[in-house]
């Protein structure tokens, strides 16, 4: 019998863990932590309801935290065997492991300092040491070659887009076709690649972060230098949350063209989230996973003032005059961002611009909804800065972008499953798929088992 639990991303945006299983051979595509939602992040201290030894093998779509993010803790538990993903992907994945348990042990370690922690003492759900030792059992995987998995499976990769070394996965075991769209970018992105198509498929995975969403299409580089020329007019500092991998890459581009019309002039941009630095740096060492040319982004990083140690950091969030930061983390969940709302968040003259989707429960959901304290740090701190949005930017396919990539499969699938996407926007793509393909879809739950 061949079937798929998901453990994560069913009913939500975060946690992706998807187990797909053929008699005794369980393969887990993606392994990321919940976010978000104190209920969900809770999920990431509970056991897996299967035991990680049992797992034969790890598949990573790519390496945002919210699919790979767990992974040390699934070796801590006693998973045993490799971690399978392009050369991008590893590279990228790194950063996010290693940036994760070490903002996790400062946490707990500021958390029993300060004494707001329920727990005593409060732990790291895993440590640098750890993330070391889930980094050491990647596998690299060639994209379009069928790549042998365990149990007579073959996993085939393409580019899917949305950020360095992302794919779809294809895995093709106990004679069938099951193929997983992992997080799927733009058609029109200005530094990735189109999202790839599969030709046939009997069972398709599908996210769908925007499923019940289209897109604004207005340029975001208008859009960006609007916020930016009112802020300035007010003296006030633009603080722009964002994705240390993918969105940080595509802000700096546009900000660069804005500077090239002179809409900028001389108004600095900082770089403070080290993760991000070294994210940028790997544009250039995977040319291919990307459009742009090297004097492209070589000119834009240059024209940015890179932010390297916390002293630095600190002696930003304290300097009043205009400029711009960008910072992770991108949902202000954690990171140096942090530092800066607290510092920016309470005058007037300030912008927090989110540039990505917000998941329920971060404070960049509740700031865009609205709200007007924030608790950083064990304190609130009363927001009176504006609040702004780039939804544009988003490196996540809209509903008529997963539609179209839908669209290039060449034959009707058997089922199509709809994940990665909270109840709203999942349902909204299921109705679609059903009312426009006139193919069977169905939203999966939690922890239930889907016979495919």
């Amino acid at each position: 019998m061949l079937s798929l639990t998901c453990f994560g991303a069913a009913g939500s945006v975060t946690g992706s863990k998807h187990l797909l299983q053929f008699d005794d051979t369980r393969i887990l595509i993606d392994c990321g932590l919940f976010q978000g939602m104190k209920n969900l992040r809770e999920l990431n201290w509970k056991r897996l309801p299967i035991e990680p030894r049992d797992i034969n093998a790890v598949v990573l779509t790519h390496g945002h935290l919210d699919h790979c993010g767990y992974l040390p803790r699934l070796i801590l538990d006693g998973y045993k065997h490799r971690v399978h993903a392009t050369a991008a992907t590893r590279a990228i994945a790194r950063l996010i492991l290693l940036d994760s348990a070490w903002l996790q042990e400062k946490d707990a370690e500021q958390a029993n300092r300060l004494g707001y922690s329920r727990h005593a003492p409060a732990l790291p759900l895993y440590r640098v040491a750890d993330a070391e030792r889930a980094i050491e059992r990647f596998s690299t995987v060639p994209l379009h070659q069928p790549y042998p998995l365990p149990g007579g499976a073959q996993l085939t990769f393409r580019r899917a887009g949305h950020i360095l070394g992302a794919c779809t996965a294809q895995i093709d075991i106990g004679g069938q076709r099951i193929v997983f769209s992992g997080d799927l970018g733009r058609f029109d992105d200005p530094v990735m690649h189109a999202p790839e198509p599969v030709p046939q498929a009997d069972v398709i995975v599908i996210e769908s972060t925007y499923g019940d969403r289209v897109h604004s299409r207005e340029d975001p580089v208008d859009a960006l230098g609007r916020v930016i020329e009112r802020t300035m007019k007010r003296g006030g500092t633009v603080l722009i949350p964002a994705f240390a991998v993918g969105r940080t890459q595509i802000l700096i581009q546009l900000l660069w063209k804005l500077r090239q019309q002179g809409r900028l002039q001389h108004v600095p941009v900082y770089l403070d989230s080290p993760m991000a630095t070294s994210a940028s740096e790997l544009l250039r060492s995977h040319p291919e996973d990307h459009k742009l040319e090297p004097s492209d982004y070589e000119a834009a990083c240059n024209a940015v003032h890179y932010v390297r140690d916390m002293e630095e950091s600190m002696a930003l969030s304290a300097n009043t005059f205009p400029k711009i930061i960008i910072s992770a983390s991108g949902m202000a969940t954690g990171g140096r961002v942090l530092h800066h709302i607290a510092a920016f968040a309470g005058d007037t003259r300030n912008t927090l611009l989110f540039s990505g989707f917000q998941a329920a429960g971060t404070r960049g959901r509740k700031l865009l909804n609205g709200a007007r304290d924030v608790k950083l740090h064990g304190r609130w701190i009363a927001v009176q800065a504006e609040i702004a949005e780039l939804p544009m930017l988003s490196a996540h396919a809209d509903s008529d972008e997963l539609m179209r990539w839908l669209s290039g499969f060449q034959e009707k699938p058997r089922q199509v499953l709809i994940v990665h996407g909270e109840p709203e926007a999942s349902e909204a793509l299921r109705e679609r798929i059903v009312r426009e393909l006139g193919w069977r879809a169905s939203v999966p739950l939690q922890n239930d088992q889907v016979v495919l």
